[in-house]
């Protein structure tokens, strides 16, 4: 039952995967695959799957802000995951109280539990990762550029050098 405002029960069962880049796309096919396993094993049926490949450090991911708003509206009743940062790296327990108080059920597989410690360091590793990736990807976009600078470069000496001779 949802606290705040309509208290309809939510009825949808929505299963969401996801990985970071295109070349984890088969541990999206086995993270699906394993949560397809569990609804079988509960009997859960008529269940939603939702896949998106993108960082989940983005919290601008299309299906992601789509699911959430549909838990905000109580329409989700049950969100299925196989592991917690599946759903976002940071900030988890904001978005299971999130899903509760519109009365959605979040279950997790895989409830791995780690010391503070090691959540601190697997935090902080993540955190790098980000970053490191998009440093690794402005460098790329840096090399792209200079070489397509270069090639106009050469394109307009061209141009000169023909313009030169019909004159």
């Amino acid at each position: 039952m949802r606290k705040y405002g309509v208290s309809e029960q939510p009825t949808r069962l929505v299963a969401y995967c996801r990985v970071s880049s295109n070349a984890q796309k088969p541990d999206l096919k086995n993270q699906r695959r394993i949560l397809e396993e569990f609804c079988m094993a509960k009997g859960l049926a008529d269940v939603e799957f939702i896949e998106e490949v993108v960082d989940g450090l983005n919290f601008k991911r299309k299906k992601f802000t789509v699911l959430m708003d549909a838990v905000g509206r109580g329409e989700i009743g049950t969100l299925i995951i196989a592991h917690k940062d599946r759903l976002t790296r940071f900030g988890f327990e904001w978005y299971a109280h999130y899903a509760e108080v519109n009365g959605c059920e979040m279950l997790v597989l895989n409830q791995e539990r780690l010391s503070p410690e090691q959540e601190m360091v697997q935090d902080l590793m993540t955190i790098v990762h980000c970053f490191s990736s998009r440093l690794y990807g402005l460098q790329n976009y840096r090399t792209i550029a200079r070489a397509y600078q270069q090639l106009l470069r050469r394109q307009s000496r061209s141009c000169k050098q023909f313009q030169g001779r019909i004159c």
